[in-house]
């Protein structure tokens, strides 16, 4: 093993090969976990601020000690730990795609695993999101037709820059109309964004929902020393 880099494992998906690596960033002398699609990076241990607001944005509007959570994509975990952090959350679902990432959690190959896994509030259910959400039995296999208090996603980089053309259609308001019949009454709904506030899909949201908003979350960029702006979109039917 390399003291800079190691593969961890790498398995094919149905939408190309995935893999998760560890390497020294030595500028900052941390060592980073990485997930990467084919030569696409998905997700990084260094920026995980705005997945963590995902759900405490998501999550702040909502009252009531029962609260019953879904998550589109797990991830390294970052968002799934943060909603089972918040004190009112009485069952969280994550639905995940990749079987290799779920096995990564269940291994112990990424950090959060063994919390998320080991949390009788959390089930990790495997199924495709997008799939699911355009359909009457909704996310749940043990509950058809069960709604929510929150539908947090992050699975795209944005509604534009898609991993693969299986969503393109989700983010449109037919899509989008189709989410909110899984949530409850002012249920909300979030969505993660590698870019900027687009005030045309915010509008495409409010179209759908009764209300709607974009959060910027600027963090700062340890390897370009500069501040860099996500956001999460929030709409409440």
């Amino acid at each position: 093993m390399d003291e800079l880099f190691e593969e961890l494992d790498c398995q094919s998906t149905s939408i190309g090969d995935i893999s998760l690596r560890r390497r020294r960033e030595l500028k900052i002398d941390v060592d980073v976990l990485e997930i990467k699609l084919g030569d696409e990076f998905l997700m990084s241990s260094l920026f995980t601020v705005s997945e963590i607001a995902l759900a405490q944005l998501g999550l702040e509007p909502l009252v009531g000690n029962q609260l019953d959570v879904l998550v589109g994509g797990l991830g390294l975990g970052y968002t799934a730990r943060a909603v089972l952090e918040h004190n009112d959350v009485r069952s969280l679902i994550v639905v995940e795609m990749l079987e290799p990432v779920i096995d990564w959690h269940k291994r112990g190959l990424l950090p959060l695993g063994v919390g998320l896994t080991s949390d009788p509030r959390c089930r990790i259910v495997q199924g495709d999101f997008f799939a699911l959400s355009n359909t009457s039995t909704g996310f749940d296999p043990n509950t058809p037709d069960r709604k929510f208090d929150a539908i947090l996603l992050d699975i795209d980089h944005s509604p534009e820059a898609l991993l693969d053309e299986r969503s393109e259609s989700f983010y449109r308001p037919d899509g989008l109309r189709a989410l909110s019949a899984h949530l409850r009454p002012n249920g909300v709904f979030g969505l993660w964004s590698n870019d900027k506030p687009d005030a045309t899909f915010t509008d495409r949201l409010a179209s759908v929902f009764t209300s709607a908003w974009a959060t910027p979350v600027t963090f700062h960029n340890p390897l370009q020393d500069r501040p860099f702006t996500q956001t999460v979109y929030l709409a409440r039917v």
